[in-house]
């Protein structure tokens, strides 16, 4: 039943830091990286797990067995029984000494196991390129130093914890020696029988045994401490991203107006990612951006679905402030491919099902078709019931963006965005991929990242993004005529950077 119990609390546990993470914004998990996540969901609650166990089997009758034995030391000579007081604030002490001592190393173990974690990730992740690269030894020489000083900061740890042991003993041998000095005198005047003598010295014992188990105890303790404190980091953490009491559930269109947006990262105006952003998107519309890397790109997309919350200013969907919106309403009329693939392990339809659980076969062949997918799922031989392993890994990376925007449009969203989403297909899959877009889906506005000035060129506006800032709007022909990075870009992409003056 206790086992049971153990059990059930480490689930729970894992269940609550788990729901607790799928309500963060993306700001929240900015804050914990993926490896430290992975490790308070881990090695974290087997921590306090393991002291817990401990906890409920002996932390109650442990102290009740020295309570008890104290009792009847008094009862027997009271005067002999003070000397086990004197215990108290010598043990006291001590304890405080070393859990003051070792607490913060074994909480700079743990940490380290975040780095251990991430290292391990990042290598099983990229395993290609180490092999490619030919840095196995490199990596395995990363791996071992790390875990060397978890080691070394454990073995400084239980050093110090080690302390626990000669303590406690010292000191119940000390009060035994007190005992058989002052006990052996009340028997010589007949202050006490040498039954009762006896049974002090067994109540000393007793109460050593009983401290030994709590030393036991304390050791967990202070190793799930670090841990109680790192699960309790996760549990506290409220998502900065949240629904007004009242809010809109319906979208009207996909107009998006930008007004005086700031934005920063860390909440700082004047460290601002973006600055003054003033756009006018119309429903319907296909908006192309471009821009170097850092002017942010992405950034722009981001606030859209309110995946953050803009520093300053107003971002408006359907002219509706994107705040006053139920979150899950507006982010279901944005379907957004981000610039990283991602794909789950599971079949191609369990894959574009997370756009629309209730979507028929119809539907993912169409959708399919939109994005040029379907050419390639039907050259599998289990087509669109072909297993997709952890990450992607059987399909290449113009199949995995493929499918990815197909996974988007089967959310039949009213904004559309592509995150540089189609850099690893071919020219021609593109402008395929864009051409049914005009075709089949013209009142849905698309918004597209790209670095090909093909990919926007007959957007309806092109957006140019220069450190954070706006440097120019316009169609292809206009920026080609006024804005010099985008000539800079067109020249160097089209004419191989010679500007065609004829």
């Amino acid at each position: 039943m206790l086992q049971k119990l153990v059990v059930d609390f480490a689930r729970n546990l894992r269940r609550k830091i788990y729901n607790n993470i799928q309500e963060f914004s993306f700001s929240n998990i900015d804050k914990f990286s993926t490896s430290s996540i992975v490790t308070r969901c881990t090695t974290d609650i087997n921590n306090v797990q393991m002291a817990f166990q401990m906890l409920i089997r002996v932390a109650i009758r442990a102290p009740l067995m020295i309570i008890f034995s104290l009792i009847m030391a008094f009862f027997i000579k009271a005067k002999l029984a003070i000397i086990f007081l004197i215990a108290i604030p010598i043990l006291g002490l001590g304890l405080y000494f070393i859990a003051t001592k070792a607490h913060p190393i074994f909480e700079k173990a743990i940490k380290i196991y975040d780095k251990l974690n991430s290292i391990v990730q990042e290598n099983v992740r990229g395993i290609r390129v180490v092999k490619l690269f030919v840095t196995e030894e490199k990596e395995i020489n990363k791996f071992n130093k790390t875990s060397e000083n978890i080691y070394n900061q454990f073995v400084k740890a239980e050093k110090i914890v080690a302390l626990n042991n000669p303590l406690m003993q010292f000191t119940v041998s000390t009060i035994i020696v007190l005992i058989s000095w002052f006990g052996g005198k009340e028997i010589v005047f007949g202050g006490i029988t040498t039954g009762e003598f006896t049974s002090l010295v067994s109540y000393a014992m007793q109460i050593l045994i009983s401290l030994m188990i709590l030393s036991m105890i304390l050791v967990m303790i202070m190793i799930s401490r670090a841990s109680c404190e790192r699960i309790v980091e996760i549990l506290d953490e409220k998502s900065d991203l949240w629904n007004k009491e009242t809010t809109i559930k319906e979208v009207k269109d996909g107009s998006i107006t930008f007004e005086n947006v700031d934005f920063s990262y860390v909440k700082d105006e004047n460290k601002l990612c973006l600055k003054n952003i003033n756009v006018q998107i119309n429903s319907g519309e296909t908006i192309g951006i471009i821009g170097g890397t850092g002017s942010s790109k992405s950034t722009f997309v981001q606030l859209i679905p309110r995946l953050y919350d803009v520093t300053k200013g107003s971002i408006k969907v359907g002219g509706i402030d994107v705040r006053d919106y139920d979150i899950e309403s507006l982010r279901n009329q944005v379907a957004m491919v981000l610039q990283k693939n991602v794909l789950f392990s599971g079949t191609i339809k369990e894959n574009l099902r997370w756009g629309n659980e209730n979507a028929s076969d119809e539907e993912l062949v169409k959708a399919c078709k939109l994005a040029q997918a379907d050419s390639f799922i039907d050259e599998f031989p289990d087509k669109y019931n072909t297993y997709i392993k952890q990450g992607g890994t059987n399909v290449s990376g113009g199949q995995k963006q493929r499918l990815c925007i197909a996974r988007a449009l089967l959310k039949k969203p009213k904004i559309l965005i592509l995150d540089d989403s189609t850099s690893a297909v071919d020219t021609k899959t593109d402008s395929l991929i864009r051409k049914a877009f005009k075709e089949e889906i013209p009142n849905t506005t698309k918004i597209i990242i790209a670095q090909r000035i093909s990919s926007v060129q007959d957007a309806d506006k092109i957006i140019v993004l220069d450190n954070g800032t706006i440097n120019g709007i316009g169609t292809h022909e206009e920026l080609l005529a006024t804005n010099k990075i985008y000539k800079e870009v067109y020249y160097s992409q089209v004419k191989g950077g010679k500007k065609n003056n004829g």
